[in-house]
């Protein structure tokens, strides 16, 4: 059972969605006493297990999305440019999250902001281990450090068991939300999640 006091909040380095709700599940969270869990998975462990892929993967919908995802973001008064690259890769960020996970949680999400922001507002590919380093030493982090961290088996085993948890718990797509015990799916699911806050189970 999900602590009553807390929002979990499963995202990807490479959505950009994910990205949007980033910068501001927090401030919504702390205007309703609660705390957030950032849970960073990978998305494609969630396509292969619904048989989905990413809505740029479907021509029909590519040029939408690519819209989509600039237009959602002026519409939350966030910065993203399209990257040139995109989908990424993103598991070796995402290992390095749960490296400092076990640290200290904030910094973990400190660190997801740092990279999310760098990919979707800067265009540096988290994906290349070159810019990866960039990220980490900007960061604070010694970049030497954080490529055996995100080479390291205990890394690749602890980011493989969130993506198992994800699965188990019902997460399908991202950003997903639980709070209360109940999922929302999407940066879109805003006001409703605004409204539950607010004023409880609807």
């Amino acid at each position: 059972m999900q602590n009553v006091a807390t929002i979990d909040f499963y995202f990807d380095f490479s959505s950009p969605y994910s990205y949007i709700a980033s910068e501001w599940i927090e401030a919504l969270a702390a205007r309703h006493g609660r705390t957030v869990r950032w849970k960073a998975i990978l998305l494609g462990v969630t396509f292969q297990a619904t048989g989905l892929r990413s809505l740029v993967d479907y021509p029909v919908k590519r040029e939408y999305a690519l819209r989509d995802f600039e237009r959602s973001a002026r519409f939350a008064g966030v910065p993203l440019k399209n990257p040139a690259k995109f989908p990424v890769p993103t598991q070796n960020a995402a290992r390095i999250f749960w490296w400092l996970h076990e640290r200290e949680p904030a910094t973990a999400s400190h660190w997801a902001r740092h990279c999310l922001r760098a990919y979707f507002a800067r265009g540096v590919d988290p994906s290349d281990p070159a810019g990866l380093r960039e990220l980490a030493v900007e960061f604070g982090l010694d970049a030497n450090e954080a490529e055996a961290i995100w080479g390291d088996p205990a890394w690749k085993a602890r980011l493989k068991a969130a993506n198992d948890a994800a699965l188990a718990a019902g997460v399908f797509g991202v950003p997903f939300f639980v709070i209360d015990n109940e999922p929302f799916w999407g940066n879109d699911r805003r006001p409703q999640i605004e409204r539950w806050l607010e004023k409880g189970p609807f």
